[in-house]
């Protein structure tokens, strides 16, 4: 099943196996809180002819959403899988906690309930249902570093995982979709429902340097695909799925938490 369409004869990388194919049909918005209103703030007051803003101004008012393309599906996914918060079975690499908070494009309103679905490749650059592809023999239970949780009533998803490692072609990166009136199976899957997002979650190279140098991914071999040389990855920043990381402890084995808000067009 490996997919060798990317490899030149020389072995070199060639073209992506996630490059995008079709034009993006959905939209998608990152809520802009923090420094973007506080700059909105400063740039209202310090400006002579603003008027004063009014005491009974919306909360609201000073949340800004801002348009974010889709990313490609790509061809690893996997469809059904389980409802869980902690999705790595085990397998070894450096600790990830993510808080993922969807929101309303239209109005930035947390999306309570929705399933917000991940999947990505192991430290070795694997993904479970195609181990052998990045050139790495090993068991593969298929769902490894697969699953997806509900939204709380803030709209925020919490999922533990491990920082994925790299394969031939693309940079360190996740996937994800967000889906709204799934069903949960009485075995833990879901099923059913509406697909909402599709999107990937990005790294900041500072930090995969880093976690490159750390074993098992300091002995995967594959050449690794930097974020600025990536076939997917659009220099967007935080609107193109560049994660906030922070670090859990004091070296790089402790691990990072990442943020991200996304927001869908329900």
């Amino acid at each position: 099943m490996t997919d060798t369409s990317h490899i030149t004869p020389d072995g070199s990388p060639h073209v992506s196996p996630e490059a995008p194919h079709r034009p993006v049909g959905r939209r998608a918005v990152l809520l802009a809180t923090g420094a973007t209103a506080a700059a909105l703030a400063v740039g209202a007051a310090t400006t002579p002819e603003a008027p004063a803003a009014p005491d009974t101004a919306p909360a609201a008012a000073a949340a800004v959403c801002t348009l974010t393309k889709e990313m490609t599906e790509g061809p690893y996914y996997l469809d059904g899988q389980y409802v869980r918060t902690d999705i790595t079975e085990g397998k070894a690499g450096i600790p990830l906690k993510l808080k993922l908070t969807v929101v309303d494009d239209d109005t930035c309103a947390p999306l309570a309930g929705a399933l917000v679905e991940l999947w990505h490749s192991d430290a070795l650059g694997e993904y479970s249902g195609f181990v052998g592809d990045n050139g790495h023999d090993g068991p593969d239970s298929g769902t490894f570093l697969r699953g997806g949780v509900l939204t709380d009533s803030s709209g925020v998803a919490a999922i533990t995982t491990i920082y994925p490692g790299w394969y031939r072609g693309r940079c360190v990166h996740i996937h994800v979709k967000v889906h709204t009136n799934v069903t949960v199976t009485a075995d833990g899957h879901f099923t059913g429902g509406q697909e909402i997002h599709t999107g990937q979650l990005f790294f900041s190279e500072t930090i995969t340097n880093a976690v490159a140098r750390v074993s098992p991914y300091s002995t995967n071999t594959v050449t690794r695909t930097t974020l600025a040389q990536d076939s997917v990855y659009d220099e967007g920043g935080a609107a193109s799925g560049l994660l906030t990381l922070t670090a859990l402890g004091g070296t790089t084995s402790a691990g990072y938490a990442g943020t991200l808000t996304l927001g869908v067009e329900r």
